[in-house]
Formats: C-alpha cells, sequence, structure tokens
C-alpha cells in the first residue's frame, strides 16, 4: 500500500471515529515520509480536538506549515487552536503570514482577525475585519455570514455601554 492509499484510509478512520486506527496509520506514514504535511496537519487534528494535547497539535500544524508552505489546511487549524489557547499575539503574526501564502482565502484570515478583536472586546475593529472580509470574498454565503458577524458585534456594542467597568477589567487582562 501506497503512502497515498494509507492516508486515505486514516482519513476513513477518523469519519468513522476510529482514532486510534488512524493514529496508528499516521505515525505509520511519518515513520517513512517525515515531511507528509497532510499527516502532519491530520495529527495535529488529532491531537487538539480527540486527545486534548494542544502542545503535541501545535508541533504538528507548525511541522506541517513547514513541510509544505502551499498547503492551507494546518494553517486554518492552527489559527483555531491559537484563538482558543487565547494566544491572539501569536494569532496575529499567524494571521500576518497566512495573508503572504496564496493558496488562502483572504478573506477568511480578515474573518479571523476580526474574531480575535471582537473576543477582546474590541468591537469597531472586529467590524472593520468583517468588513475587509467581505470586500475581498466572492462567496455570497461568506457574505452573509460576515454580515451576520457584524450584526453580532453591533448588538455586543450596544450592550457594551451596561456593562463597561466589566470590558475594561477584561481588556486589562488580556
Amino acid at each position: 500500500m501506497n503512502i497515498e492509499e494509507l492516508f486515505l484510509e486514516a482519513e476513513a478512520d477518523i469519519k468513522k471515529s476510529a482514532h486510534v486506527d488512524a493514529l496508528r496509520k499516521f505515525e505509520t506514514i511519518i515513520y517513512d515520509m517525515p515531511d507528509h504535511a497532510p499527516t502532519h496537519n491530520s495529527l495535529g487534528w488529532l491531537y487538539k480536538t480527540q486527545f486534548d494535547d494542544y502542545k503535541k497539535a501545535e508541533t504538528h500544524f507548525r511541522t506541517a506549515i513547514k513541510s509544505d508552505s502551499c498547503y492551507p489546511h494546518p494553517y486554518f487549524h492552527y489559527a483555531m487552536l491559537l484563538t482558543e489557547m487565547e494566544r491572539f499575539d501569536d494569532l496575529k503574526k499567524h494571521l500576518e503570514r497566512c495573508l503572504t501564502i496564496s493558496t488562502i482565502e483572504k478573506s477568511w484570515v480578515h474573518y479571523r482577525y476580526g474574531l480575535a478583536e471582537e473576543l477582546n472586546m474590541h468591537f469597531d475593529a472586529a467590524i472593520n475585519c468583517f468588513e475587509r472580509a467581505i470586500l475581498i470574498s466572492l462567496n455570497d454565503d461568506k457574505i452573509k455570514e460576515y454580515r451576520n458577524d457584524i450584526e453580532r458585534c453591533t448588538k455586543k456594542m450596544e450592550l457594551a455601554h451596561n456593562h463597561k467597568d466589566w470590558i475594561e477589567s477584561k481588556k486589562k487582562t488580556n
């Protein structure tokens, strides 16, 4: 069996929730081909979502990016990991790099910037990011989603007036 077939089998195992079988197949691939970006990406996903091992997940996402800088999937997963870990400075650096990768949809990058700003209670900045995402998107469904993001931030801005002290304390801790 070749690497591609084994990789597809492992991906099918994930869909069947046979995560241990997938893990073993991915490890076999990495043993034979240590720089196989799709496998590192999938291992990162497994470690993050199934084993809650963020350190190993990060290692695999970064290795996938290093192994094939044009392979877009680990950029997405790594951005989500950084967001969940509230590592917003690292996220911003990562997103800056994403803007230079030709295979990454740029509206997605601005959307992720927007989420980071929103999570940090910077609703005006978040809205600006979501608007940029709309401006460069060619996908009508995504544009609708980005408009919903703007609407959500607008509602949060209205609520923020009632919770100024709490928001200021949150901003100081971030």
